[in-house]
């Protein structure tokens, strides 16, 4: 199973982003679709998270400001709001489920970059 991401770029402080994940190839179902992110120097972290059954997980420092959705055609979203200098980092989308032949797959996206600075 693919990702393919986008929609980082430069924003100022308080401005907003949506980033998109689109994933494809041979996927029977998706349990979870995420986003994740890494500042430099830092680990990676829970952005938010979203079950198949609509269960919406999100890191303590971006709630009420992001939010994740997806649409039927396999794509997750993730619309930044109210961006903060400390929301600068790689973001980087992840999928896990099942595929057609019955094997589990947990992927990851290729990263996009998103700055907010002044």
């Amino acid at each position: 199973v693919q990702l393919q991401a986008s929609g980082g770029g430069l924003v100022q402080p308080g401005g907003s982003l949506r980033l998109s994940c689109t994933a494809s190839g041979s996927i029977f179902s998706i349990d979870i679709m995420g986003w994740y992110r890494q500042a430099p120097g830092k680990q990676r972290e829970l952005v938010a998270t979203k079950t198949s059954g609509g269960t919406t997980n999100y890191a303590s420092s971006v709630r009420g400001r992001f939010t994740i959705s997806r649409d039927v055609r396999n794509t997750v979203y993730l619309q930044m709001n109210s961006l903060k200098f400390e929301d600068t980092a790689v973001y980087y989308c992840n999928v896990r489920g099942v595929t057609a032949s019955d094997s589990q797959y947990d992927s990851w996206g290729q990263g996009t970059l998103v700055t907010v600075s002044s």
